[in-house]
């Protein structure tokens, strides 16, 4: 064979496939959207294979056809959670792990963090409070980190079955993605970012096996936003 065949022939492949992975990419993305829009699942193992594999060009080519890239990061949340929903909740509570991120606290958050991460001390000034205590008197071991790296150390460090996270859509689907041995469930943030971030509580606490009546009064979502400010001195 000569190089020029090779070549030829090596072009011909490269070119089926880019056709074959952008046909992929395609199909993954209305599967995904379908998913998202009518709660239909869809070849769960062609859209998580997608994701896991071409995670990176995948939210390139959301972009590219005018889509915001978190889609992708929500599509691998939604398809996880359905596809382990019941095994998660085969998984006695004790085994179980429920991790938050410090971005919900309060501002004024007096927590200290040590290796395993935020030790809370239940002022009431944000929704890790409540939440916290309510998954422990469900049995569950409750972590509180500012980042992926704490969470390598829990998985590391502590025995669990099963893991609920809150988190931002991309924190949350590489954390689901890192943790695809144990069945995982996760509820995304509302409003992203370090601080101030809000969650919804009701999602959260059905996610731990507690039922809430929609006539409950939850706390407010945003009450770790909220900062009291110094009043002024009247000269």
């Amino acid at each position: 064979m000569s190089i020029y065949e090779f070549y030829t022939i090596f072009g011909q492949i490269v070119f089926i496939a880019g056709i074959f992975i952008l046909s992929l990419l395609s199909v993954a993305l209305i599967l995904g959207r379908i998913l998202i829009k009518q709660e239909r699942l869809i070849f769960p193992k062609l859209l998580l294979f997608t994701i896991d594999v071409f995670y990176g060009l995948f939210k390139k080519f959301a972009g590219n056809v005018g889509l915001d890239e978190k889609i992708v990061d929500q599509m691998g949340v939604e398809v996880r959670n359905k596809v382990n929903e019941k095994a998660f909740n085969d998984v006695d509570n004790k085994d179980k792990i429920l991790v938050l991120p410090h971005c919900l606290r309060s501002p004024r958050c007096e927590a200290k963090l040590d290796s395993t991460g935020l030790h809370c001390t239940d002022c009431n000034r944000c929704v890790i409070g409540v939440l916290k205590n309510k998954a422990e008197n469900e049995g569950y071991d409750v972590f509180i980190i500012p980042g992926s790296t704490f969470l390598k150390k829990i998985a590391q460090n502590h025995e669990f079955k099963g893991v609920l996270g809150v988190a931002c859509h991309q924190d949350l689907n590489l954390a689901m993605m890192n943790l695809s041995h144990v069945p995982c469930q996760g509820v995304p943030l509302l409003k992203d970012g370090c601080v101030c971030t809000k969650v919804d509580i009701r999602a959260v606490l059905d996610k731990i096996g507690i039922e809430t009546p929609q006539n409950m009064v939850l706390p407010n979502k945003s009450a770790s936003c909220v900062v009291e400010r110094p009043k002024r001195k009247i000269l």
